[in-house]
């Protein structure tokens, strides 16, 4: 899609309504501008900051000892079985 806007005395630039709402962009939203040979890119800001799975583990709350991959599958053919299973 390409589309026209000019660039204000404020140094602000419409961007066209079709584009934000294409994008599921809002007044409000935060972006990072990124100067490329081929021109500017304009990107959402990220909502959260990069993690790595490390950081994420613990978050569902479990407080037991650590489990193997075998036992996590185990755990978790069993609960499907428990929750899917005619009664």
């Amino acid at each position: 899609m390409e589309t026209t806007t000019k660039l204000s005395s404020k140094g602000q630039v419409i961007i066209p309504k079709a584009v934000r709402d294409a994008h599921h962009w809002r007044a409000g939203m935060e972006f990072t501008v990124e100067d490329t040979p081929g021109g500017i890119l304009l990107k959402p800001k990220k909502l959260f900051p990069p993690t790595t799975l490390e950081q994420g583990l613990g978050c569902a709350g479990y407080a037991g000892p650590p489990l193997s991959w075998e036992e996590i599958e185990h755990a978790l053919e069993e609960d499907i079985r428990r929750t899917w299973s005619p009664t």
